[in-house]
């Protein structure tokens, strides 16, 4: 399906407050995902549950409302904070995209 409401825009940004704003949540993104390299063990025990790092604290709820609420009421000036789903059973995950096929002759 193709049309209008289908398009993407790319624009190249070039302000410097923006690019320093966007470095800015960056670097706090980087530190949040270090915070959870350096405590995985501790934050993967919650099975089930939505997590979501922010200033370097681990928060988890049963939702992703939940857990962003409690997260932004603690941090909220933490714009590099994010969520994941920790899955209640370990196995090897696959990622994919169903693609439609056609036989070839």
């Amino acid at each position: 399906m193709t049309g209008a409401n289908n398009r993407v825009v790319i624009e190249v940004e070039t302000d410097p407050g923006e690019l320093a704003k966007a470095r800015a949540r960056n670097q706090r993104f980087e530190r949040n995902w270090a915070w959870l390299e350096a405590h995985a063990a501790e934050v993967y025990r919650h099975r089930g549950k939505f997590i979501c790092i922010a200033g370097e604290q681990l928060f988890v709820a049963d939702s992703v409302e939940e857990v962003l609420a409690q997260a932004t009421a603690a941090h909220p000036d933490d714009d590099g904070r994010f969520t994941r789903y920790i899955p209640k059973e370990r196995g090897t995950r696959i990622h994919a995209h169903r693609w439609r096929t056609a036989a070839l002759r």
